[in-house]
């Protein structure tokens, strides 16, 4: 009888053998509170894949003594999830707890089959837990969504690995009556990118590959190994990030042939068109910015297209969309300039609103001087006049910095003629 893969042989049974996450599951964290008091709220566990959210599932189940019912969003339709709850109802007794309803790839669930599943949430038919690799508050309904606890898994650190690898060769069947040494470890790791599944697939990659009793692992055994057996270690889609990572970072770089070849490679792995589209809308904004404001509004127009076509024809869509981006000139200005805020508000706090910009609708507020000294800028020359807008500890502080392409030339020309004088531009 063939063994089950590593990572199925290794699968925690409790929490206490659960790697990683101890921001949820450590002692006293909110998630490992929950469980062992019982009261478990429906949850959308988010994460990338491979570092835990079908086994924490499995464990609340067993660990609460709960019926567990499992769907696969690719695989099951609205029929399967009302089947799956009617069972979930018939075989209930008083007595126990509602059962888990688990459904992975929750995002993959169209709006209906979304819908099918709020009736037995509010009533408590079930508790569910869906497991996401994408933000929920894109791909999850507001209803269900409102409905459910958001928990935020991370990739495994290096440490987590090191336990997982440890772990695998001490506890294992198979792997402990093996003399298998861990002489480099940086490739197995470089390659699971955090992914526990990812890292027990090499393992078993390397060590099925070894022609001697004696197994030592090194980083170019593990280079080569994964070459010759790429298919196999990443048959289940694995590469997923690694490739949406190839393709973003081809566009910010202006490639527009590696964009298209990297977007081949995405839609002939069958990668969801949704998610393609709405990281190009991200970094329309993020690395295009102000150096081509029209680039956010046409990966906004491909957003909006490609969910009223679909594919076959959505590719030619993409493909458009992508070699434009690419082409485009390049300014992250705008997403330094909200970061560069974020930090000023975390280091300077809540600063008073200065009285001539607040607002005045009450005789009390306008005693009190709220909306005094006001310009309207409308009355001015220009449409501009010289006031201050930021509190007084900050009030020369400059945010955003205009980069070198024409567009923002022309934004920085602007400035200097209104604010030279108390920014500097």
């Amino acid at each position: 009888m063939a063994l089950q893969p590593l990572a199925e042989r290794l699968r925690p049974k409790s929490l206490d053998d659960y790697i990683g996450q101890q921001h949820l599951v450590g002692k006293k964290a909110i998630l490992r509170q929950s469980i062992e008091t019982g009261r478990i709220p429906s949850m959308i566990l988010w994460g990338p894949p491979g570092v835990g959210k079908t086994t924490l599932a499995h464990i609340i189940s067993q660990q609460q003594e709960r019926a567990f019912y499992s769907l696969s969003a690719i695989s099951s339709g609205v029929k399967d999830v009302r089947e799956t709850i009617d069972k979930a109802k018939r075989n209930r007794f008083f007595d126990q707890p509602n059962p888990i309803l688990f459904i992975d790839e929750i995002h993959r669930f169209s709006k209906s089959q979304q819908d099918s599943l709020l009736g037995a949430v509010e009533k408590g038919v079930v508790t569910l837990i869906g497991a996401t690799t994408e933000n929920p508050s894109f791909e999850v309904i507001s209803p269900l969504l409102s409905r459910c606890q958001v928990y935020v898994l991370k990739s495994l650190e290096k440490a987590d690995l090191e336990e997982l690898v440890t772990r695998a060769l001490s506890v294992d069947t198979d792997l402990k009556n093996q003399k298998i040494k861990i002489q480099e470890n940086e490739a197995m790791f470089r390659f699971s990118g955090g992914d526990a599944r990812k890292l027990l697939n090499i393992i078993e990659l390397v060590v099925g590959a070894a022609t001697t009793k004696q197994i030592t692992i090194t980083n170019k055994k593990v280079e080569a190994i994964l070459q010759e057996n790429i298919a196999t270690y990443d048959k289940q889609g694995e590469m997923h990030y690694d490739i949406i990572s190839a393709f973003i970072k081809s566009i910010r770089g202006g490639d527009p042939n590696a964009a298209v070849y990297w977007l081949a490679r995405m839609l002939e792995g069958g990668e969801d068109i949704k998610f393609i589209s709405r990281r190009l809308v991200i970094l329309a904004a993020e690395d295009i910015g102000l150096a081509n404001p029209n680039a956010l509004l046409l990966a906004n127009t491909c957003f909006d297209a490609i969910h009223k076509i679909g594919m076959p024809e959505g590719r030619i869509i993409l493909s458009e969309c992508a070699i434009y981006l690419a082409t485009s000139p390049k300014s992250n200005s705008a997403y330094e300039a909200i970061g560069n805020a974020l930090a000023e508000v975390k280091e300077s706090g809540d600063l008073p609103v200065p009285l001539h910009l607040r607002n005045a609708p009450t005789k009390l507020m306008k005693q009190l001087g709220y909306g005094d000294n006001y310009k309207y800028s409308h009355g001015y020359q220009g449409n501009f006049a010289d006031q201050d807008f930021l509190p007084e500890k900050i009030r020369t502080k400059k945010l955003y910095e205009p980069q070198n392409n024409s567009q923002e030339e022309s934004i920085r020309k602007r400035l200097v003629s209104w604010w030279n004088k108390k920014y500097g531009y």
